[in-house]
C-alpha cells in the first residue's frame, strides 16, 4: 500500500501554513493556524489508515473492512479542534473588546529580559540575591562570614514525650 501523494503534500502544506500562522502575534491568525494544523493532522490520519474498505459497522460482506480506529481518532481530533477553536474565538473577541486589537502583548518580564540581553547583562542568580539580603540578626556580612548557630538535635519521640515537656525549648 502506498499513500496518496497529493494528500501527503496537502498535509505538509496545511501543517506548514498552520505553524507559520501560529507563530504570528494576532490571536485570529493563531486560531486559523491551529485549525489548519488540526485539519492537516486529521487528513494525515485518514491517509495513513490504510486502503478504503466497507464500513466496519456491518460485517456481512466478504470485502475487507476499513480500520475503525483511525476514524475514531479523527472524530476525536475534530471535537478537540472545535473546542479549542471556540475557546480561542472567545479569547480573541474579549481581547478585541478590551484593547481594540487582538495582538498578543509582551509580558513585562519578557521586556525586561530582552532589554538586559541587549545590554549584555545577566539576571541575578538566587544565591547572589540571597547573599545580598541581611540575615535574621540584621548582619550585612556575606554568607561565608556569618556566624552559624547549632540547633540541638531532638528526635520526634523525645519531643512528643509528655514526661519531658519541661525540657523542650
Amino acid at each position: 500500500m502506498t499513500p496518496n501523494l497529493p494528500l501527503v503534500i496537502l498535509v505538509g502544506v496545511m501543517v506548514a501554513a498552520g505553524v507559520t500562522l501560529v507563530l504570528e502575534r494576532s490571536l485570529t491568525r493563531i486560531l486559523i493556524g491551529f485549525v489548519l494544523i488540526g485539519n492537516g493532522v486529521s487528513v494525515l490520519f485518514l491517509v495513513v489508515s490504510g486502503p478504503a474498505g466497507t464500513a466496519p459497522i456491518v460485517g456481512l460482506s466478504d470485502e475487507p473492512m476499513s480500520d475503525p480506529l483511525p476514524q475514531a481518532m479523527v472524530l476525536t481530533a475534530i471535537v478537540i479542534t472545535l473546542g479549542v477553536t471556540a475557546f480561542g474565538l472567545a479569547l480573541a473577541y474579549r481581547a478585541w473588546q478590551l484593547t481594540g486589537h487582538d495582538d498578543v502583548q509582551d509580558d513585562v518580564e519578557d521586556d525586561l529580559i530582552r532589554r538586559r540581553a541587549e545590554q549584555d547583562e545577566t539576571s541575578v542568580t538566587f544565591d547572589e540575591a540571597d547573599a545580598a539580603l541581611p540575615d535574621e540578626e540584621g548582619s550585612d556580612a556575606p554568607i561565608e562570614h556569618r556566624e552559624v548557630h547549632e540547633v540541638p538535635a531532638t528526635t520526634v519521640p523525645e519531643a512528643l514525650d509528655a514526661d519531658h515537656e519541661d525540657e523542650l525549648p
